[in-house]
């Protein structure tokens, strides 16, 4: 059999163990959108605020609501596995075979981005028909904000996977991640509503230059060329970082 050819049998594989998940499913693909109707209920959260730059909470809330499914999955989800197949021993033992470890890494690091994709979609899809958010006039901008903050956050899981010897250490490491990387993101206080120094510090971190770039592209710019260099910078960081630590065994 080619190299593609069991490739491709990994990725099957790995897709039909990600789906018998439903744990993680919930959290990377309902989770973010769940969290947008619970907000959406609230009266307040519909009418405009002039601290969020005359929009509704809720249209703020729908970057943040794309950016969460893609930070759980990264951050929680592929960690986790990773480090378990290594802990099991099940990477040392492919190595044995004609399959390369690396088709693994390679197959969670589409799943996860699948899922953060289509999470997404999903939160575009809710806000507009429930409440009336405007789709991204920026569309193109838009979503190559969002493939670079895939890479981001991937490259980030792929580190705390590298780093992470056992599968309660790489929960440990996610989790710690998370929290901050949620904050960064807007989660309890979106980018638009924080202090300018507050705002202009979260801009240097992944997630927070994610969001910024997500909101001028919602808004029909093209996202700034500084957040987009700081999703490319902190990818080819943290992807060399997780290249010179990851161990297979």
């Amino acid at each position: 059999m080619t190299t593609d050819v069991l490739d491709t049998a990994v990725l099957k594989t790995e897709l039909r163990l990600f789906r018998r998940e439903p744990g993680a499913l919930f959290w990377m693909l309902v989770f973010p959108t769940l969290l947008l109707v619970i907000l959406g209920c609230v009266p307040s959260f519909r009418e405009a605020d002039p601290s969020y730059g005359g929009l509704r909470p809720v249209d703020a809330y729908v970057p943040v609501a794309v950016l969460l499914g893609l930070t759980v999955g990264g951050l929680q989800g592929m960690p986790q596995v990773l480090t378990g197949y290594r802990e099991r021993g099940i990477l040392r033992r492919m190595s044995a075979t004609p399959v390369r470890p690396a088709a693994l890494l390679s197959a969670q690091m589409v799943l996860c981005g699948g899922a953060a994709l289509l999470s997404a979609l999903l939160a575009l899809t809710v806000g507009r028909l429930v409440y009336g958010v405007r789709l991204p006039e920026q569309p193109l901008g838009y979503l190559l904000a969002l493939l670079l903050a895939m890479l981001a956050t991937l490259s980030l899981g792929a580190l705390l996977s590298a780093l992470s010897r056992t599968t309660k250490m790489a929960g440990a490491a996610g989790s710690a991640a998370l929290f901050p990387a949620m904050f960064c993101a807007g989660v309890w206080l979106p980018v638009q509503a924080m202090p300018d120094l507050l705002a202009d510090i979260v801009g240097w971190t992944p997630f927070g230059a994610a969001a910024q770039a997500l909101n001028e592209a919602a808004a029909g710019d093209w996202p700034g060329w500084s957040h987009l260099a700081v999703l490319v910078a902190w990818t080819v960081v943290l992807t060399s970082a997780a290249a010179r630590r990851f161990r297979w065994e």
